[in-house]
């Protein structure tokens, strides 16, 4: 990457390879607007914009990213374009420099209005982790798991920004001790370190996405925690699936990354056996060489490899298009849990812990089968960068409040 005038410390987070996109406040003026992350400061993008005269400047001095995301990849590719002229071309410096504002100052917020939300279930290491736990004399795996990308539909409204405190749901759960339900505060609740995708670019109702053209719909990928609530989930699930046990919480980083800075990070996905449906198949690689890690308390707890997943996010967003369902800006779409196939990269309780039958010991000297109240998780992540840089991913955090 070129050198920038704004000094950038080449190990700090937020380089020239990253440039995400955000909402964010200040104390000093609190309504909330489109910003960057570039290293230790955020980018005032419209004023930034308004200030150089750029032409997409009325897209990006907005409240939330909607617009942006809805303009498509023209514009995409145009406004980031612009960004690294802005911080690498000492042209830009006086324009630029009045409108970034340090980055612990700020105040994060949602980042986009959520449409749809679907949840998928594509790493075959978790998939099999969990047959394995709940039934250990069968098959671990479906008989459709490698056909299709398995997936549900999940509530958009309670899809909330990093550090949003998560309150214990409550529900009705059937201890394997009781003959009929009870009702309480979950006792098994869980996390899922998951990546999340934003489409940006629509597509009407009974068209279909291919999975070459993945880049041209999605506008940007971000880390994402599927609270989940074991107990719930485990009375409730058969025979329609995850319902109030998911249902509670979602929680998403509030930097959203662009697809294009992630060309670096592209491998080849796993091979797939059986060879999935001509609908499924594409040219071009979409597996993507992001590295996770999952902290309780502050403490490593796991370190998830993104690459290892089955199905990639462009097969999922053509198998959700392939019936005609129609794709709106903001639609989020989420990969499942990421696991791989060693016990320190499994990404959620339920299996490092193993339905609680191994409990996890943390360093400071306390253990856990599930979450406790007061607990707090947060997922980071990288992915390498072109010419050895790093893109990073910031964080989703969430604490646990006790159930009301």
């Amino acid at each position: 990457m070129p050198d920038s005038w704004l000094d950038l410390d080449p190990d700090a987070p937020f380089g020239l390879a990253t440039l995400p996109y955000g909402v964010f406040s200040t104390a000093a003026d609190p309504a909330p607007r489109t910003g960057v992350a570039v290293g230790a400061h955020v980018l005032d993008l419209g004023a930034a914009a308004r200030a150089v005269g750029a032409p997409f400047a009325d897209t990006v001095a907005a409240p939330t990213l909607d617009a942006l995301m809805a303009a498509g990849r023209p514009v995409w590719d145009q406004v980031r374009a612009a960004l690294t002229a802005w911080f690498t071309d000492p042209a830009h410096e006086a324009a630029v420099r009045p409108h970034l504002v340090e980055r612990d100052s700020v105040t994060l917020h949602l980042p986009f209005t959520v449409a749809d939300y679907v949840d998928f279930y594509a790493s075959e290491h978790h998939a099999s982790n969990v047959g394995r736990i709940f039934r250990p004399e069968q098959e671990p795996l479906t008989p459709n798991w490698r056909h299709l990308p398995i997936g549900y539909h999940g509530r958009s409204g309670t899809v909330v920004v990093s550090g949003t405190d998560i309150v214990r749901p409550t529900g009705q759960r059937k201890p394997p001790t009781e003959p009929v339900p009870v009702f309480g505060p979950s006792v098994r609740l869980d996390i899922e370190a998951e990546v999340g995708f934003v489409v940006g670019t629509p597509s009407p109702m009974g068209d279909r996405v291919a999975v070459d053209d993945f880049a041209d719909h999605v506008f940007g990928v971000f880390l994402l925690n599927d609270w989940s609530s074991r107990d719930l989930q485990a009375w409730e699930y058969v025979p329609l699936g995850p319902f109030l046990g998911k249902s509670f919480a979602t929680s998403i980083s509030p930097w959203i990354v662009p697809v294009s800075a992630l060309e670096a990070a592209r491998v080849e996905q796993p091979a797939q056996d059986p060879a999935p449906l001509p609908y499924l198949r594409g040219e071009q690689p979409w597996g993507l060489d992001l590295r996770l890690e999952v902290r309780i308390n502050g403490h490593v707890v796991s370190r998830p490899p993104f690459e290892l997943m089955y199905w990639t996010a462009a097969q999922q967003l053509a198998h959700m298009t392939v019936n005609g369902a129609s794709l709106r800006t903001g639609d989020v779409y989420a990969s499942g849990t990421v696991s791989g196939p060693e016990a320190g990269q499994r990404g959620c309780l339920l299996e490092l812990t193993w339905s609680g039958k191994e409990p996890l010991h943390l360093p400071d000297g306390t253990e856990r089968t599930f979450l406790e109240d007061g607990d707090e998780v947060t997922i980071t992540a990288t992915a390498p960068g072109p010419g050895g840089t790093r893109v990073d991913f910031g964080e989703v955090a969430g604490r646990v409040l006790p159930a009301r």
